[in-house]
């Protein structure tokens, strides 16, 4: 399988760089396995494709105001990218991030009021700063929103919220699962109503999902960690759905890759809360 297998034109401008002025009001194509058949559909349509006893699991991650702006004694600027979260046990004082620009070992920055020390250049563009700070309060004051790269603009005000799912809630992600940015409560509240039961899990979007792949046969590719968290709670929904027979959705590639990684955990063992990093790597 080749990378060329997956190259294709789109035009620029049919790529958006800003999101609905409404919420929710995107298109969805949906492909029925069993005829075929391809439909052009409003997002809002999903709550018609699920039946009552179905089980939406969606990704609670939230994204990280993770792009810093550091200055030298000298004045010169440095962009700082604030690697994602790793678990309960992540140094905010010490942290991992991705620079652009000249960094080396002992270089002392400024991030508005803020002191940050490089401690360590780990790789290519990866270095580990350490401040009295906890850095997560620094990007909180003086941080934006790391956009995607294809989306060619600077984050505004409006990423804040709009670059984040309604229930966002985890902090760690330095990307949005995308697939969920479109969900509302309303439509949270239609499902509800409808019989399929919402439950959450955690992964939080890695640096990693901006990378390109440098292979050229893609199952070679080695593809970056993301931690991740199932709690007991959803762990036991979907194993009374699949017992059931009933479908089990995961909204978006986030939540599709975390359920693939725990599948044996899901489905062949006794319920309780997981955690970890997946690594899989998911292609045709």
């Amino acid at each position: 399988m080749q990378l060329s297998d997956f190259h294709y034109v789109i035009p620029d401008e049919l790529i958006a760089d800003q999101p609905p002025k409404v919420r929710g009001t995107t298109r969805l194509l949906t492909l029925d396995r069993i005829t075929g058949n391809v439909a052009d559909k409003k997002y809002a349509d999903i709550v018609g494709l699920l039946s009552p006893g179905d089980v939406l699991v969606i990704n609670d991650t939230k994204v990280i105001k993770a792009r810093l702006i550091a200055t030298k004694p000298s004045g010169g600027e440095r962009e700082l990218v604030l690697v994602e979260k790793h678990g309960e046990a992540d140094d905010w004082h010490r942290h991992r991030v991705i620079y652009r620009r000249k960094l080396k070992a002992g270089d002392e920055l400024t991030v508005g009021k803020y002191a940050i020390h490089v401690e360590e250049i780990v790789g290519d563009g990866i270095a580990i700063i350490r401040s009295d700070t906890d850095l997560l309060q620094v990007a909180d004051e003086f941080g934006s929103v790391p956009l995607p790269p294809y989306m060619r603009r600077d984050a505004t005000s409006e990423d804040i919220e709009r670059y984040q799912t309604v229930w966002a809630r985890e902090q760690g992600s330095v990307a949005a699962p995308t697939a969920s940015l479109n969900m509302t409560n309303e439509m949270l509240e239609k499902l509800q109503a409808r019989g399929i039961k919402v439950v959450y899990a955690t992964l939080h979007v890695g640096l990693g999902t901006f990378l390109p792949i440098r292979v050229d046969d893609v199952t070679t590719h080695k593809m970056h960690q993301e931690y991740f968290e199932v709690p007991k709670s959803t762990v036991e929904a979907i194993q009374v759905a699949k017992k059931r027979g009933n479908q089990v959705v995961a909204l978006g590639t986030t939540i599709t890759r975390t359920l693939e990684y725990c599948h044996d955990e899901i489905l062949n063992k006794p319920a309780k809360d997981l955690q970890g990093e997946a690594d899989i790597f998911m292609y045709p």
